[in-house]
């Protein structure tokens, strides 16, 4: 077996295969293989903010402000059920949430955006943005969502930042913050 995994790494070395976003892969769209690249500073994969509140009301909230940007719904994940029905199972002691739900959603101009500049940007939708209330912090709710890493062409990653800035606005939006 370990002959085989040797003598795969250097057909695939001697095969002059270039690994521009960690597949392995050369581009098949015409976008990635004429748009220009720069390269990008690290991020952070993650933006959180908490809040006093009530959970409900503050997911309520967080759900509008997704429809009344014209953007439905398509799943909610309910984190916090699954964790607590399946502890035993898993040998889990306590609880990390009292309530955490997830909500995943896309905009449709966006995402088309996005996967015109590259087909495989496929893997950033739906986007999804977390409420939860931590049992060991059980007066803050938080909100957060995992931010898109900003990979491809520069046509790619202008269509992922305005995804990371349209989550963003969001939840600023819905918590009544400053911009």
């Amino acid at each position: 077996m370990r002959i085989v995994i040797i003598a795969l790494l250097a057909l695939f070395a001697a095969s002059g295969c270039k690994q521009q976003d960690g597949s392995g892969e050369k581009p098949r769209s015409q976008a990635a293989k004429t748009e220009k690249t720069t390269p990008v500073k690290p991020r952070g994969h993650m933006i959180k903010y908490s809040i006093q509140g009530e959970f409900e009301d503050i997911r309520d909230t967080v759900k509008q402000t997704i429809n009344d940007r014209g953007m439905v719904i398509s799943s909610v994940s309910h984190i916090s059920n699954m964790l607590q029905r399946t502890a035993k199972a898993v040998g889990a002691k306590g609880n990390i949430y009292v309530k955490a739900e997830s909500l995943a959603f896309c905009s449709a101009a966006l995402s088309r955006r996005m996967m015109e500049a590259d087909p495989h940007n496929i893997v950033f939708c739906p986007y999804n943005i977390a409420i939860y209330v931590l049992a060991s912090d059980p007066k803050t709710v938080w909100v957060a969502y995992r931010r898109p890493q900003l990979v491809g062409s520069d046509a790619s990653r202008k269509a992922l930042d305005a995804i990371d800035r349209l989550l963003n606005s969001i939840i600023r939006e819905a918590l009544e913050l400053d911009e």
